[in-house]
């Protein structure tokens, strides 16, 4: 099965002035929980994920030279407030490095419910990390593309590459801490690994607690979350051997104790931090009972209500008809691996 490779925004310095990208979702095998440096976006672990193709971000960056203010969308209404603040001062970095102060009109399609623990945000500032340097004309390569998507949203450094991708945490006191916290892609044997994701959407709507706001408090109160992050980088030896052996039981074994290692220390901080709900403890009754039943499936989730199972392709159906029995009114996607992040061009039409 191949993975489509991101297209890099063009090495030339010239500002596109217009320029449209597309992005996906990726999920995380080994977590990205909690920073080290808020302001760069450094995360205190690495972490390994899996860009899925389904539900994908198209962004537009056009400039528009005599505006005074930046203007943004997403599906068509105007953001307000802080998702409006992140993606001002995410262009105000972009127009920095560029040397160019011209504000801009972001018009942003999401297919993923925003804030729901579905990686939004992952595909959302990889969209527009690369439309934005194309139109700005930054000229970036991938890893500088990754790099600078970072800052907007830490998975997002993951979402510039299609298939398994590795996010480097980056050594605290190297001399630029920024040049070395990045993502890169992982060559694995995907055909024999044969991976899907079922994922089941049990709430789509907003969470009640951000995911910024519950890494901090994660971080600065749970008695956990040291001990897993050491056993994070542990789990990430292991899942890089299993991947590489092709060997899924491994992998979706390591993938459901980091998750769940993950929630815990949620559950440690002060005052605890919940995502699961009744319906997401229903879903993992049911991927244990496939498991039972000989079926090779294993549950991840972010921060949010919502599970991914992981299992073979030749499986996904089978693992999505129990899902769907567990999730009652709720949605079930099957999804793959996916592509990295794409340039569509300086002029879409106005679909895109």
């Amino acid at each position: 099965m191949a993975v489509e490779q991101p297209v890099a925004v063009p090495d030339h310095p010239a500002a596109a002035g217009d320029a449209t990208a597309v992005a996906h979702p990726n999920i995380a095998l080994v977590k990205y929980w909690g920073k080290r440096d808020e302001r760069l976006v450094l995360p205190w672990t690495d972490s390994l994920s899996l860009t899925l193709d389904v539900f994908p971000t198209t962004t537009r960056v056009r400039l528009a030279p005599g505006a005074a203010h930046d203007a943004v969308a997403l599906d068509g209404v105007p953001l307000e407030g802080e998702p409006l603040r992140r993606v001002v001062a995410f262009l105000d970095l972009v127009r920095e490095r560029a040397g160019l102060p011209l504000r801009a009109v972001v018009e942003t399609r999401n297919t993923v419910p925003t804030g729901a623990g579905l990686a939004s945000s992952a595909s959302g500032f990889a969209a527009l990390a690369t439309a934005a340097s194309a139109a700005y004309g930054l000229g970036l390569d991938a890893t500088g593309l990754s790099r600078l998507a970072r800052r907007g949203s830490g998975s997002a450094s993951r979402s510039v590459f299609g298939g398994f991708a590795l996010w480097h945490a980056g050594q605290p006191g190297h001399a630029d801490p920024d040049l070395g916290s990045y993502a890169e892609p992982l060559t694995v044997p995907v055909r024999a690994l044969d991976p899907a994701l079922v994922v089941a959407v049990v709430d789509a709507g907003p969470k009640a607690v951000s995911s910024r706001e519950a890494m901090r408090r994660t971080v600065d109160t749970s008695p956990l979350y040291r001990p897993w992050a050491a056993s994070s980088q542990a789990d990430l030896i292991g899942m890089r051997d299993a991947l590489n052996r092709a060997d899924l039981d491994a992998v979706g074994e390591i993938a459901e104790r980091n998750a769940l290692g993950m929630h815990a220390t949620m559950l440690a901080a002060r005052p605890a931090v919940r995502y699961l709900s009744a319906a997401t403890l229903t879903v993992l009754d049911a991927v244990q009972e496939l498991r039972g039943a000989g079926v090779a499936a294993y549950a991840t989730m972010d921060a949010g209500p919502n599970v991914k199972v992981l299992c073979r392709g030749a499986e996904a159906e089978r693992v999505a008809a129990a899902v769907r029995g567990a999730v009652g009114d709720g949605a079930v996607h099957l999804a793959g691996p996916g592509p990295g992040v794409r340039l569509l061009g300086p002029s879409p039409d106005a679909d895109a």
